[in-house]
């Protein structure tokens, strides 16, 4: 094991962190496009993005077989992908918009305003957690180093 060893687990995880906040951004900022992509001749609604988050270092079965030997556990998080949700979209009637079908239906990405609000405030409070462990580690690293002097 490093010295270094939990500010890279705390780094990868601010790292992570740092990239579920701007995909909820980018959520937030297109939740009105009704032109997001171009398939088949038509437009498609912006579709709502997530990431996927895994462990770096091994599978479940390895991290067990390390914790039961006392050696070290975990290295930290990595973003495996950016998936599209596939619920489906919002139909709301609204004949006057340049988008509306034959019916007066306008279909809007399927982005709640409301769950990206709470997705962001646990980004936030996890990305806040994190940055104080990296200072803490930080803190306790420069305390060692001042034990020679």
């Amino acid at each position: 094991m490093s010295i270094f060893h939990s500010l890279n687990t705390s780094a990868s995880a601010l790292t992570a962190g740092r990239l579920r906040m701007d995909v909820i951004s980018s959520n937030m900022a297109n939740v009105d496009t009704t032109r997001g992509k171009f398939i088949d001749g038509e437009w498609q609604p912006y579709k709502r993005k997530m990431i996927v988050q895994q462990q770096q270092g091994g599978s479940f079965s390895s991290h067990l077989s390390k914790a039961m030997n006392n050696s070290t556990v975990g290295s930290g998080v990595k973003v495996t992908g950016i998936v599209e949700d596939e619920a489906p979209f919002q139909l709301v009637y609204n004949p006057d918009h340049p988008d509306a079908n034959a019916e007066g239906y306008v279909q809007l990405p399927n982005v709640d305003p409301l769950k990206e609000m709470v997705d962001l405030i646990s980004a936030t409070r996890s990305y806040e957690a994190n940055v104080t462990v990296f200072n803490a580690s930080k803190s306790m690293l420069m305390k060692a180093l001042e034990i020679g002097k």
